[in-house]
């Protein structure tokens, strides 16, 4: 067996020094020596080596290349020494891994060629085994020993945002195919939420035994729902995912983008991390939550074009409202921009650093 690879069901031991990170010992609400900060898409989007070396080269084929997805996923961590990397990867590509006909089009994004609508359609989705992503056992392998003591977070995305993609076929506005199967057949939206479920535990649990220190579940459109809504057709298959990578010990962050109302049911879905999009203040976000979860954000990632001034000026306001929790971790309200001055990013990380060193 090689050193890249563990066997299947057996968690990581992280060293001391990565227990002793920032960014862990802030996930679990513990004293730290700075508030950590990471970028949600810092792993390239906004950097010069990213787009050189990415070149010609397809996003999902980018993905699948363990040599690729290393150097990917530290060029952020060397040049804006964050306090965690971020795995370099898309949210559809366990569904390209087990044969789901898919591709991601630049300017569009995920494209289904065959849209779930109909129970027989569920065929598309078979389980995900460790063999469909060896290469990113791989790659975490190759990342882990690069990394030393920065933590790896590993990622996928949420049961409801890839039903999304799939029942629409592609990004929607409305998300009026999503919810029409989910009102008008909540039997089979339930049976397909369960079944990418099982799929999304199953790639998390291969991130984990390989060496990442944390994931994040990405739920990037569920703020289109209501609570009401969130709470019967989507809170189930996404605490199913929790639950299943519970007793790896690691720590768990949920994200949405527009999920003001949505806060505290998602960290009722098992979270020991709930991440905040820019529109409600994180003293806010923290009433709604309630105790017991450190909370993640939310530098709006337009803040990033401002003079250095502005944005100094409005990271502190974040640092203040996030003042009095238990455990704050520093990260955009969503991802960076792909037109981002990676330089504004280098000098935001010193300054929370620098503002908050204790």
């Amino acid at each position: 067996m090689s050193a890249n690879h563990r066997p299947s069901g057996q968690p990581t031991t992280p060293s001391d020094a990565l227990r002793e990170s920032a960014f862990l010992k802030a996930c679990r609400r513990e004293p730290v020596p700075h508030t950590p900060v990471w970028f949600m898409r810092q792993a390239g989007r906004s950097l010069p080596e990213y787009r050189k070396v990415r070149e010609g080269i397809p996003m999902l084929e980018s993905c699948m290349r363990p040599d690729l997805v290393t150097e990917i996923t530290l060029q952020p961590v060397r040049r804006h020494h964050v306090d965690a990397a971020v795995y370099f990867s898309d949210i559809v590509v366990p569904l390209k891994a087990i044969g789901v006909d898919l591709d991601i089009k630049p300017g569009v994004g995920p494209v289904v060629e065959r849209p779930i609508r109909t129970r027989d359609d569920l065929a598309q989705l078979r389980d995900l085994t460790p063999d469909d992503v060896a290469y990113v056992t791989e790659a975490i392998g190759m990342l882990t020993g690069e990394l030393g003591a920065t933590p790896l977070i590993g990622f996928a995305g949420a049961p409801f945002t890839l039903a999304s993609y799939l029942v629409e076929g592609g990004p929607s506005r409305n998300h009026e195919h999503t919810k029409a199967l989910m009102y008008g057949d909540p039997q089979l939206w339930a049976d397909l939420l369960d079944r990418l479920a099982e799929i999304t535990s199953a790639f998390l649990k291969v991130q984990i035994e390989a060496g990442a220190s944390a994931v994040q579940l990405f739920d990037s459109w569920v703020g289109a729902l209501a609570p009401a809504d969130y709470r019967r057709s989507v809170m189930p298959a996404s605490r199913k995912v929790f639950e299943a990578v519970a007793g790896y010990g690691v720590p768990r962050i949920h994200f949405g983008v527009g999920t003001g109302e949505l806060l505290g049911l998602m960290g009722e879905a098992g979270a020991d991390v709930v991440g905040v999009d820019w529109r409600v203040p994180m003293d806010e976000a923290a009433r709604r939550v309630g105790p017991g979860r450190a909370l993640q954000g939310n530098l709006d990632p337009a803040v990033l074009f401002a003079t250095p001034e502005a944005v100094a000026a409005k990271t502190d306001e974040v640092l203040a409202a996030a003042a009095g929790l238990e455990g704050h971790i520093f990260n955009l309200g969503h991802g960076v921009l792909p037109d981002t001055n990676p330089d504004a990013l280098t000098r935001l990380v010193d300054h929370v650093h620098t503002r908050t060193s204790r």
